[in-house]
């Protein structure tokens, strides 16, 4: 039986992206000087104003201007001309955290309710979709070679999309890559599609032992496109849950991840789901697996813990459970020990996805 699916994954330089970042960086700030400290912060950007609203309680006071700025700045936001830039107006608007989400944090219990998935497959060696890990791939190579130099003429947003062919359930090749990425007037649509497609497109698709022709690459649908960033398309944090978990093969609980610290379970629910997932494909149990927590605001465990795994399973389902409730309880206390979520690790999350990369505690294999 064969089909296509298709996912995106966005530059780091995306508007949405840039408030993620931003929001994981004030949480990294705050983690850095006092690990117990509380973050929800939202981020909004648009034409030549970053705006930063929510809670933070912390032990230090933050300079959350000049993080903000820093974050614009180390993404390339740095002509004037682009109509955003880390000298644009930051407005701040942060207080303390409620008295009552806190009161079942200090508890120890979940600073919300929700839903969380985590999912794992044997399509790529990090146990990722392909689809969702060649468009990451795609964005990576984009914003490297704008950094370095390699193309000079990119600016910083951009995007990617990749429609893959399935036989069986498994990856067979490309249908389509589409590339979207703004540039310098001087340089022609033509010149850059070539060079992308050369430098980037052809080395990420062999990397996953496909092929492509110039044909299947769709680049800037509607035409030209110089003017990129948040002066042509507001960003706001948390637009990107798709991007930022499996590219919509599995389920998606609603709750975004960045600018939250790790006693909200949107963020460390769904980063537990994803080490029981991984781990249970790891070990040879299943060849795909989705891992269901939910939980209830101030309650230590969750009120939903369950698998699917597609009837790919090797040994039986009570068994697999056994396993993954030996390998990790779920409670919010053990998920943020066990994982050492209290870091300030997490503005590294907010681009390329937040699960694939070994450099996060949840994409350990024990």
């Amino acid at each position: 039986m064969k089909k296509i699916f298709t996912s995106e994954s966005v530059c780091s330089g995306h508007p949405d992206k840039i408030c993620d970042q931003i929001s994981d960086a004030v949480l990294d700030a705050a983690l850095s000087c006092d690990s117990q400290s509380r973050v929800a912060v939202e981020t909004l950007v648009g034409s030549n104003i970053c705006i930063l609203a929510g809670e933070v309680t912390c032990s230090i006071n933050l300079n959350y201007e000049k993080i903000a700025r820093g974050v614009i700045k180390q993404l390339g936001y740095t002509n004037r001309d682009y109509g955003f830039w880390y000298k644009s107006p930051v407005e701040i608007y942060i207080h303390s955290q409620s008295k009552e989400i806190s009161k079942g944090v200090d508890e120890l219990g979940a600073g919300d309710q929700g839903m969380m998935f985590g999912y794992a497959c044997l399509e790529t060696k990090e146990l990722m979709p392909a689809s969702i890990m060649m468009a990451h791939r795609l964005v990576m190579e984009i914003d490297s070679s704008r950094e370095k130099g390699t193309l000079p003429f990119l600016r910083p947003d951009g995007k990617s999309q990749v429609t893959l062919i399935y036989e069986n359930g498994k990856p067979v090749g490309i249908d389509s890559i589409v590339i979207a990425s703004p540039h310098d007037e001087k340089i022609s649509m033509l010149e850059v599609k070539n060079a992308l497609y050369q430098k980037i497109v052809i080395p990420v698709v062999e990397e996953f032992g496909f092929k492509i022709k110039s044909k299947q690459l769709l680049f800037n649908g509607t035409g030209v496109w110089h003017k990129g960033g948040p002066a042509s398309d507001t960003g706001v944090t948390g637009r990107k849950i798709i991007v930022d978990s499996y590219g919509s093969i599995a389920h998606v609980g609603g709750g975004a991840f960045s600018g939250k610290d790790p006693t909200k379970v949107d963020r460390s629910g769904a980063y537990a789901a994803r080490y029981l997932a991984k781990n249970i494909v790891a070990a040879g149990l299943a060849e795909r697996c989705e891992v269901r927590l939910a939980y209830c605001i101030g309650h230590k465990k969750p009120v939903m813990q369950d698998i699917e795994t597609y009837g790919t399973e090797k040994k039986t389902v009570s068994h697999i459970r056994s396993f993954m409730d030996e390998l990790l309880d779920a409670s919010v206390a053990n998920i943020i020990t066990s994982l050492h979520l209290n870091q300030p690790i997490y503005q590294e999350t907010a681009r390329y996805g937040h699960f694939g990369r070994p450099i996060f505690p949840w994409e350990k294999v024990v």
